[in-house]
């Protein structure tokens, strides 16, 4: 079974990963970062772990492991 996670502390909050969830399992944060960005976060059982949001990402934000 994969796994997605996110580095909440690179993210910058820009949306790309929520505009392009085809289930819609990624919301951006109510509370900030270290940084000041709302970063993404997922809703587990929407998740489908397809890799659109690592493949938009430009932070490197997002990892798909296998466990």
């Amino acid at each position: 079974m994969a796994t997605l996670h996110i580095n909440e502390e690179r993210c910058k909050g820009c949306g790309f990963c929520v505009m392009s969830c085809p289930k819609k399992a990624l919301s951006l944060a109510a509370r900030p970062n270290t940084a000041g960005y709302y970063p993404a976060q997922c809703d587990d059982e929407k998740c489908i772990k397809c890799g659109i949001c690592y493949t938009v990402c430009p932070d490197i934000v997002f990892t798909i492991t296998e466990d």
